[in-house]
C-alpha cells in the first residue's frame, strides 16, 4: 500500500529542517499519503513518537495502515485546526510540527474528488468528502456578488463578476453538477487562447476549493495553537503552495519573531509586553524538483524555532 503514490514536495529539506530529536514527539499536521511522515520515522528511535493528522478518508486509510506497521505512529482524524486545538487543550507538547498545506496530487488525480478542471467528475472539491457543502451545492446556491468576491479574493480572477453572472444564468437552465459544467461556463467568459499556458478555469477552481474548505481561515487559526504546542527549541516547518497561503505564514512568523511593540508616549510603560516567540531559522526554501513534479513549482518552505 505504501508505494510512492504521492511525490512529497521538499521532502528531505522539510525533515532536515525539523532537526529531529530521535526520541522526540512530532506532529505531521497534513499527512496526505505519508511521504514526510515516513522520512520522520526513519530519523526517530524506538522511543520517538509521531502524531499524524488528516480529514480525508482516503488519506486516513493510509495513515491507519502505517500505524498498524509502526507502533510509533498515532493517527488523529479531523481537520488540522480542530486536532491541534484538541492537542493544546490536552496539554501536549511537541519537539516539531510540520504542515504541508494545499491539495495533494492524489486528490487532484482522482476525478471523483472534483478538484481537477482537466478531468470530468462530480463537482465536489471537499478535503473531507463526507462532511460539509460540496462545490456544486455552494455554486448552485450562492448569489452573484458572493461568488464574485470569492473568485477575486481567492483566485484573483479578473473576470470574477462576469463569470459569477454566467453561472447564475447557467443554473437557471440546469444546475452545475460536474466539473465539466463549471469549466464550460468559465470558458464562455475566459476564452481559451493558444498563447495562454494557464487553463481558463484555473483561478476559479482554486478559489472555489479554498472557499468551501475554508483553507486560509484554518491556516490563520491553526498557527497560534501550533506555536503553543511546541516545546522551547521546537521547530515549526510550513510548506505553502500559493502566495495567499505563504503570505499568512510569512506575516505570522515575522510578527512572532519580534517583541511586542510599545507606545513610548505612554506615561507608564506596561511590564507585560510579549517577547519574541520565534526565531526565523533561515531564508525561505523553494522547491528545486519542479521538472519531475510540475505541481511543486510554487512550493515554498518557511522554518522557525520556538524561543
Amino acid at each position: 500500500m505504501f508505494q510512492d503514490l504521492h511525490q512529497s514536495v521538499l521532502l528531505e529539506q522539510a525533515v532536515t529542517a525539523l532537526a529531529i530529536n530521535p526520541s522526540g514527539l512530532y506532529l505531521d499536521g497534513t499527512f496526505g499519503r505519508g511521504g514526510h511522515s515516513r522520512f520522520i520515522l526513519d530519523a526517530l528511535s524506538e522511543d520517538g513518537k509521531l502524531y499524524v493528522v488528516d480529514c480525508d478518508p482516503e488519506a486516513l486509510a493510509f495513515a491507519h495502515a502505517l500505524a498498524e506497521e509502526d507502533s510509533r505512529v498515532y493517527v488523529l482524524a479531523g481537520d488540522f485546526e480542530s486536532v491541534v486545538k484538541d492537542l493544546l487543550d490536552q496539554g501536549e507538547q511537541f519537539d516539531g510540527v510540520l504542515f504541508d498545506f494545499g491539495v495533494s496530487s492524489p486528490q487532484i488525480d482522482d476525478a471523483s474528488r472534483g478538484f481537477s478542471f482537466q478531468k470530468d467528475g462530480p463537482l465536489d472539491m471537499r478535503m473531507n468528502n463526507q462532511a460539509g457543502d460540496s462545490a456544486a451545492e455552494w455554486l448552485n446556491r450562492a448569489d452573484a456578488d458572493e461568488m464574485k468576491r470569492v473568485f477575486w479574493r481567492y483566485g484573483e480572477e479578473k473576470n470574477a463578476g462576469r463569470i459569477a453572472r454566467a453561472i447564475v444564468e447557467h443554473r437557471e437552465e440546469s444546475p452545475l453538477v460536474h466539473t465539466a459544467d463549471l469549466v464550460e461556463v468559465v470558458k464562455t467568459v475566459n476564452k481559451p487562447h493558444p498563447k495562454e499556458k494557464k487553463h481558463p478555469a484555473t483561478r476559479v477552481f482554486q478559489a472555489v476549493r479554498i472557499h468551501i474548505n475554508d483553507e486560509l481561515g484554518q491556516i490563520e487559526r491553526v498557527l497560534p495553537n501550533a506555536l503553543s504546542i511546541l516545546k522551547q527549541g521546537g521547530r515549526f516547518v510550513v510548506i505553502s503552495f500559493h502566495s495567499l497561503e505563504d503570505r499568512i505564514v510569512k506575516r505570522y512568523f515575522r510578527d512572532m519573531a519580534k517583541a511586542e511593540s510599545m507606545d513610548r508616549r505612554m506615561p507608564v510603560l506596561p511590564d507585560n509586553l510579549r517577547p519574541a516567540l520565534l526565531k526565523i531559522v533561515h531564508k525561505p526554501v523553494k522547491a528545486q524538483d519542479v521538472d519531475e513534479n510540475i505541481r511543486a513549482r510554487s512550493a515554498i518552505m518557511r522554518v522557525a524555532e520556538k524561543l
